[in-house]
């Protein structure tokens, strides 16, 4: 008797097997480039995917933990700060592997002693960027231990109180540093910037305690900063090229040039000598108008190729602080105003300012205008035919009222000026 062995046909490999297998197989580098595009919750979901991909997560070296991560349906904050909490601590402790990224955003997290614990933790690696934003509750202090982070090149802390150990020396190798929503000491503010030798980036919005920014910093590129202060000045800023600078408070002009008779826009621009770019917001020409203003700055401003003044055309010395900065830029090419009335002021009005001739040379290079927020008062209509008269390259004049009161009116009155560019154009945008 024989006994035949019959063999099942092998089975083809299914489209679905092939997939998976593409999955599976997927060399390391790409599945490391896969998770750090991913949020952390699904990146942690990815275990499911194959044995290869278990725990791979667990290498990651960028953990964000913003709201984007995590969406949670209850209303109960106790429950939400458990959650978040369990959860972080649970990557923290599973996590195999280099740090190089720590933000920490979630809208519901409060200032929570559990986040000394992470940034221990965290420090402990070669951390080079960190965010801390703190949307709810106190000024959050950060623990003396993320002042020992000597690999930092990018810290962004919001909502926050700095109060560094004393043995603290600097951050060698920070190259961004981002201080919004701050409480922090003059001292500690002047010795954090001078102590950082790297630093090409510094923004700074709505601070408390500090009053005089000295800023001292031979490699910054980019300022940025907007808040309540009384004085500023630079130092040793050889190659800062980009500010935005806003003052959030009115300033009595003749009460504070009674004090101090010197020129703040001599003294602003002296260690500037490479601005490309230069936006001046809120109140901040009231500031740069105080005491003496040349008619125009001794060493010119050659490389300034974009200004950005937010004035009130009705006042005099704003204006002629706003003339001197414009005589004072020769390559200028986009210029931008931004009306701010004023409905009182103590100072002297301008009404036939811009009438008067004051250019003794063209705008040879201004291409692109944009005056906004204005409401066709005379003053600011002067400005507009004078930048149209004395600019013969100009390509383009973009107007935005502050409303459509008169807006017919404005228009016709617009058409009528003459123009020293036949290839002007006016283009008028609803408010």
């Amino acid at each position: 008797m024989s006994i035949v062995i019959q063999r099942e046909p092998s089975r083809l490999p299914s489209k679905a097997d092939a997939e998976f297998d593409r999955i599976s197989n997927l060399p390391g580098h790409v599945i490391d480039q896969i998770l750090s595009r991913l949020p952390i919750r699904d990146a942690v979901r990815s275990s499911v995917l194959s044995r290869k991909w278990r725990y791979k997560w667990a290498t990651i070296p960028c953990l964000v933990f913003d709201n984007h991560c995590f969406n949670f349906s209850s209303q109960d904050q106790s429950f939400i700060k458990n959650k978040l909490v369990n959860i972080i601590d649970h990557v923290l402790l599973l996590h195999n592997g280099p740090i190089h990224k720590f933000k920490l955003s979630h809208r519901d997290l409060l200032g929570v002693t559990d986040i000394d614990r992470w940034i221990l933790c965290i420090s402990r690696s070669s951390i080079k960027e960190v965010v801390l934003e703190i949307w709810k509750g106190q000024r959050y202090k950060p623990p003396s231990c993320l002042f020992n982070c000597q690999n930092l090149i990018h810290l962004e802390l919001f909502n926050c109180l700095l109060k560094p150990p004393l043995m603290f020396k600097g951050f060698k190798n920070l190259k961004s540093l981002d201080l919004q929503h701050i409480t922090i000491t003059q001292d500690v503010f002047e010795k954090l910037i001078s102590s950082c030798p790297s630093l090409e980036r510094l923004t700074l919005m709505n601070f408390t305690g500090v009053t005089h920014l000295i800023i001292d910093a031979p490699n910054l590129q980019f300022f940025d900063i907007g808040g309540i202060f009384e004085d500023v000045s630079f130092l040793n800023t050889v190659h800062l090229s980009l500010v935005s600078i806003g003052l959030y408070v009115n300033i009595d002009n003749e009460e504070n040039g009674a004090q101090d008779n010197s020129s703040k826009l001599l003294r602003f621009f002296v260690n500037l000598p490479h601005i490309r770019r230069l936006e001046i917001q809120s109140y901040f020409l009231k500031y740069l108008a105080m005491g003496y203003v040349p008619s125009r700055l001794p060493n010119l401003c050659v490389d300034l190729n974009h200004l950005s003044i937010r004035i009130d055309f009705d006042d005099l010395e704003e204006n002629t602080a706003a003339l001197c900065l414009l005589r004072s830029c020769p390559n200028l090419q986009e210029l931008e105003m931004l009306a701010r009335p004023e409905e009182q002021s103590s100072m002297e009005r301008s009404t036939n300012f811009w009438e008067d001739d004051h250019w003794s040379s063209l705008f040879a290079h201004l291409r692109l205008v944009k005056v906004s927020g204005i409401s066709g008062v005379k003053s600011e209509m002067d400005f507009i035919k004078f930048l149209l008269s004395n600019s013969p390259v100009l390509e383009q004049l973009t107007v935005k009222p502050a409303s459509q009161e008169g807006e017919w009116e404005l228009m016709k009155e617009l058409l009528r000026f003459r123009r020293a560019s036949i290839y002007a154009e006016v283009i008028y945008l609803d408010p």
